[in-house]
């Protein structure tokens, strides 16, 4: 379990926060750690704050998109400290962990966070699944980054412990078609979507109105398939033969 969990980094402003969050990694037995646009990586104080888990910072990935970090993964789980415009389904850790745990088909699992200042943006938080939020004090909120990781590390332990002390098995093998969608094929079809939208003059992307966010949430609440991306997609496509522009 914990080797399927893709602890991500966005737009990190301080190298000891990397290194921090490596050493929240490696002490819950966690070892991926995938960093986007990081503003000072590879550091010396990134590996001073490691404290001997270099060795996470060293197998680190960098990307240059939040798409590109995700595109392997099948479940997607943006960290949320403060309530958003459009509401999405929320998670506490501990039962972010339960859910990794028994739905074994839905990974890789990506668990992103934001920058220090302001978290992830709402861009990067309608590319999620699920939204998963520490019940912190109301009156004190504020959590580092490498705090946060820490926690959530922590019951992702909990939970890949307690399914090796059950002797937890999973035999049923679904159908390929039936595995759950990976992420770049999820934003595929989401643009030919939003494509289509535009051709057919449902949608204005000159004038949004939250549309395109509120399509995100139901097909991200259903958690598509591989066979229902071909599905739609294809669907999508037929539609273009009664498009009355298209000589």
């Amino acid at each position: 379990m914990l080797d399927d969990i893709k602890v991500i980094l966005s737009h990190t402003t301080h190298p000891g926060n990397i290194g921090a969050a490596a050493r929240a990694l490696k002490t819950m037995g966690l070892k991926h750690l995938r960093l986007v646009n990081p503003t000072d990586f590879p550091s010396a104080e990134a590996t001073r704050r490691a404290s001997r888990a270099d060795d996470i910072l060293a197998n680190a990935e960098v990307y240059s998109s939040i798409e590109d970090a995700i595109a392997d993964c099948k479940l997607i789980i943006g960290t949320s400290a403060r309530s958003r415009t459009l509401p999405w389904p929320m998670l506490e850790p501990r039962a972010l962990a339960e859910k990794i745990s028994q739905d074994t088909d839905k990974r890789p699992v990506a668990i992103m966070f934001g920058t220090e200042n302001s978290g992830l943006t709402n861009e990067e938080l309608q590319l999620c699944h699920y939204h998963v939020f520490i019940p912190t004090n109301p009156d004190y909120s504020s959590l580092n980054v490498a705090s946060a990781i820490q926690l959530i590390a922590y019951e992702m332990r909990l939970a890949a412990l307690n399914v090796e002390s059950n002797s937890v098995e999973v035999n049923e093998e679904l159908e390929e078609g039936e595995m759950p969608a990976a992420a770049k094929d999820v934003e595929q079809f989401y643009q030919h979507w939003q494509q289509v939208m535009a051709n057919t003059g449902f949608f204005n992307p000159m004038k949004p109105r939250m549309i395109h966010m509120r399509f995100r949430r139901v097909f991200n609440k259903s958690q598509l398939t591989v066979s229902e991306i071909k599905l739609l997609r294809g669907f999508l496509a037929s539609i273009k033969k009664f498009d009355p522009n298209d000589n």
